[in-house]
């Protein structure tokens, strides 16, 4: 049995974290003892793992809600769970798409100023000002 400090310890998870996540559902509220301390056992370490590490890999409270509910099922098909993750996966590289985008950006606006001047006819400046100064919607 664990407390809910040596939880965060063990999963590197804060311990307000901890207790959103129990006020969400994700992890189920641990019995008590007399002095009404919570006391997790290896279920629900094994729960805020799994949780963590999807967190980890930026999926939702949602998804991660539907992946835990899939665990109760173990005999069904795992195509939920693959619809989930390749859902995740096609956000994190639109992301880095974005970001990619972002960075040329950045270069760009960075290589247009060579520091020597005064902030008055700055170009990363008046590039912050002036969105019509970039070359790529961002």
């Amino acid at each position: 049995m664990f407390s809910i400090g040596e939880l965060s310890k063990r999963t590197k998870v804060k311990v307000p974290t901890i207790r959103y996540y129990e006020e969400t559902g994700l992890l189920a509220a641990p019995d008590r003892t007399e002095g009404n301390q919570r006391r997790y056992d290896a279920a629900g370490l094994a729960r805020l793992n799994f949780i963590k590490h999807a967190r980890d890999l930026g999926f939702s409270i949602d998804a991660i809600s539907e992946l835990i509910g899939l665990q109760g099922y173990p005999d069904r098909s795992c195509q939920a769970a693959t619809d989930i993750a390749v859902t995740q996966l096609s956000d994190v590289r639109a992301k880095i798409k974005r970001l990619r985008a972002l960075e040329k950006e950045l270069v760009r606006i960075s290589k247009g100023c060579n520091g020597q001047g005064v902030s008055e006819d700055c170009y990363v400046l008046a590039s912050l000002s002036d969105h019509g100064l970039c070359e790529h919607d961002h």
